[in-house]
């Protein structure tokens, strides 16, 4: 005898909630970079990303990106979204969310429009976030601390 449970419909207690689980979302991941995998040169994709070997060059998608600890990026990076648990050696421009997480080490610059950054992730560079795109490129380099800082100054007359 095989024993199935109930359609919900025909519950034994009415009073008995039944929890319909969802079907498992398809897999969006578009391209994977295996553990085994060493890529050099330019990687690019239009769809999301997983990288969970080394990749040296520059990579680009205009999705998300997803570094798993233990993968190791010697490039720039540009990405719509971006969730770093491993190793970047390069700049990394994300134009929506960039989440580090407790394992990431990054070693360069960044720019984000929003950043979230674990408990014992490691950053070394510079950090621009939420720059307006209609300012002048010599403002958009200038932080909210350096434009007080000259204005103070220009206002003592140094």
């Amino acid at each position: 005898m095989i024993f199935q449970k109930p359609p919900a419909e025909i519950a034994l207690d009415k009073n008995e909630e039944i929890e319909v689980k969802e079907p498992p979302k398809e897999d969006n991941v578009d391209t994977v970079v295996g553990p085994s995998v060493n890529v050099e040169g330019d990687f690019a994709s239009e769809g999301n990303i997983v990288i969970k070997g080394s990749v040296a060059g520059s990579v680009h998608t205009s999705k998300h990106l997803l570094v798993e600890e233990g993968a190791k990026i010697a490039a720039n990076v540009n990405a719509g979204s971006a969730t770093i648990s491993g190793i970047i050696k390069g700049n990394v421009k994300v134009s929506e969310s960039l989440v580090l997480t407790n394992t990431a080490r990054v070693l360069g610059d960044i720019k984000v429009s929003v950043l979230q950054v674990e408990a014992g992730a490691l950053l070394s560079g510079k950090v621009s976030m939420g720059v307006p795109s209609d300012l002048g490129e010599e403002e958009k380099t200038k932080t909210s601390f350096r434009r007080r800082r000259e204005k103070k100054e220009e206002e003592s007359g140094e």
